[in-house]
């Protein structure tokens, strides 16, 4: 297929649909990052070993390699769609039984079955199962459902339809102007309204522009970009195209960070094949407009997530941030105008430009429409990668997709958006997730990182593993960022260290403020988020470390004691012998005691004893 040619979508369309519809049953194998480290990959293999085009009363039946299903706490996930079911955690071993059981005479595989942890009932497909039943999917709904690496399957599932039409059919003022009225705010953390910042670059002056694809997912437990990008890459590309053509780019990258080899390969594929179709390149479509797309792979650096860093790491310099202004819509790459967007803003145009405005409004909140993507992780029975609308209360993601809390623990807060997000509390469960409740609530959306902890979390150390991340990567360009975040590192560790004075608290909250106002760049400036935010909401645990030298949650080493019972203890010394630093002292035959001054808490003597009387309390 040539770029000159224009492409009828609705027979391409077609043509796609019926090359499915040619596979028989297909069995979908997660082939995400999280499945394939959990051995998808060998699961296809066996799949296909077994002779994955039996019969299932003569009907073809065909194995597809897809992106994240989403439900990663279950992985590797084995859906069957036609049939309304879904295989969990399943290992190389089970295959067999799957074909010969199911696929050959349509028997259920009751063992592989997703069990509720609250029910305990039996689940069988999707529609069943709580975790997928309460997501609203707009952005995701393609991932897992199709193989990403096959532009066919996309375009049978309305892929490169809505830049079709919006080529043939609309200018683009009013391609700006739809995904304006749509309501749509960037995806990544800062919520801009997308719109307005499409008008700022189509406005900008200027014979060259660009559009970039902020990729550069660096949250600790954030996988949501990644997983769009792994599970549906033309999607994201023909959002970008959209973009372009609406702003008046002929040139894009994709930054995206190197330690996502599979987002990076798979994107990569889709490039080359929207080419070969006609959606990239030169006179896309039969039309006059040109877009060519580049992936750039960054190093990693926390702080390229930051686009005036992310600009100058394409451009080839250290990735620091830029002061602003000028901003990047009037003077970004290479000096040009320069649109970025997220992943999973670019994600959601297409769905926009086929449903309308009105659509995309109804889903959300006055003010956060549409939905949202979450990485749920931490304390909660259903981890994965979720999607709903924005507004959704943190109660029904932790207990009614999350599934509650792991071993029937109590819930105690959750962190949300990351380092650069803040902790919520019990209170706030009912909290609309929503741009501004959560602003009044001291954190933000970010990107989408929602951590659950439990009782057993000590919240200090939850704020100094946060600071410590901040820290690490701050580029050290400003002096608040560079050595307010040191200083405010150093006084929590002296809180956990139980070292710490009660005035300590009172110049760490100052150091935050002054952080969050004197930072160059966003990263700085809500780096201070997850400290202010549990001095709010926890400042008593804060005081227990310092005031009565204990941690509530038995989780800091500083106040954890190594004890011998008195009355079990025979006088053995098995414990002396194995103490590395002579801290235990006694006579044979004779109750020892632990000198706490010398103890270094290695657990030596937890593991010895052979009367369980040496006890950490």
């Amino acid at each position: 297929m040539m770029n000159e040619i224009a492409v009828d979508m609705t027979k391409e369309q077609k043509k796609s649909k019926e090359y499915i519809k040619q596979m028989g049953t297909r069995v979908l194998v997660c082939a995400g990052t999280g499945c394939v480290a959990n051995g998808s990959l060998d699961v296809v293999k066996k799949f296909e070993e077994l002779g994955a085009n039996v019969a299932i009363k003569k009907e073809k039946v065909t194995t597809i390699k897809t992106g994240c299903h989403g439900f990663c706490e279950n992985g590797v996930l084995v859906m069957i769609p036609e049939k309304n079911v879904t295989y969990v955690k399943v290992k190389v071993g089970d295959i067999e039984e799957i074909v010969e059981k199911h696929l050959k005479n349509g028997e259920i595989v009751e063992r592989l079955l997703y069990r509720d942890p609250q029910s305990g009932h039996i689940q069988q497909g999707n529609s069943d199962i709580n975790f997928y039943a309460q997501q609203t999917r707009t952005s995701l709904e393609n991932c897992g459902y199709i193989n990403p690496e096959d532009i066919r399957e996309s375009i049978a599932n309305s892929t490169y339809l809505a830049l079709s039409n919006a080529l043939k059919e609309l200018t683009p003022e009013e391609v700006c102007n739809i995904i304006t009225e749509s309501g749509l705010k960037g995806r990544g953390g800062g919520g801009f309204p997308t719109g307005r910042k499409w008008i700022f670059v189509r406005s900008a002056q200027g014979d060259k522009k660009y559009v970039i694809c902020n990729g550069d997912e660096g949250d600790p437990g954030a996988f949501m970009d990644r997983s769009l990008m792994e599970g549906d890459p033309h999607r994201v590309i023909e959002g970008m195209a959209l973009a372009a053509y609406a702003v008046g780019a002929d040139e894009g990258y994709i930054y995206v960070r190197a330690e996502y080899p599979l987002a990076i390969e798979r994107l990569r594929k889709a490039i080359s094949a929207a080419e070969e179709y006609g959606f990239l390149g030169s006179k896309i479509l039969g039309t006059k407009f040109n877009f060519k797309l580049h992936i750039k792979e960054g190093a990693g650096a926390f702080v390229c997530g930051e686009e005036t860093a992310l600009i100058a790491s394409i451009e080839g310099e250290r990735g620091m941030p830029r002061p602003k202004p000028p901003f990047p819509a009037n003077k970004g790459l290479f000096g040009k105008p320069t649109l970025i967007n997220n992943v999973e803003t670019f994600a959601n145009v297409p769905g926009i430009m086929i449903n309308g405005a009105e659509w995309f409004q109804s889903l959300g909140t006055k003010g956060s429409a549409g939905t949202k993507t979450f990485a749920l992780t931490g304390e909660v029975n259903n981890t994965g990668l979720i999607e709903v609308p924005m507004g959704t209360s943190l109660r029904k993601i932790i207990f009614d997709i999350g599934g509650g809390i792991r071993n029937n623990k109590k819930f105690k807060a959750v962190q949300i958006g990351g380092p650069s997000g803040g902790c919520l509390t019990e209170e706030h469960l009912d909290l609309p997730l929503d741009y501004a409740s959560l602003l009044r609530a001291g954190a933000m959306v970010g990107s989408g990182g929602l951590v659950v902890l439990n009782e057993d979390t000590c919240i200090v150390e939850v704020a100094r593993f946060f600071m410590n991340f901040t820290q690490n990567e701050s580029c050290g360009k400003c002096v608040p960022c560079r050595e307010g975040t040191k200083n405010m590192l150093r006084i929590l560790e002296k809180i956990v260290a139980g070292k710490a004075q009660l005035s300590d608290l009172d110049v760490l909250e100052e150091l935050a403020l002054a952080v969050k106002d004197g930072s160059l760049c966003g990263l700085g400036k809500t780096a201070p988020n997850p400290v202010l935010s549990t001095l709010k909401y926890f400042k008593d645990e804060y005081l227990a470390h310092i005031e009565c030298k204990r941690c509530p949650a038995g989780v800091c080493e500083a106040f954890k004691k190594i004890v011998i019972a008195e009355d079990l203890c025979k006088g053995c010394s098995k414990c002396a012998r194995s103490c590395p630093v002579e801290a235990i002292k006694g006579k044979v035959k004779q109750p020892y005691i632990i000198d706490q001054n010398k103890c270094i808490k290695c657990g030596a003597c937890l593991n010895s004893c052979p009367f369980n009387s040496i006890k950490e309390v």
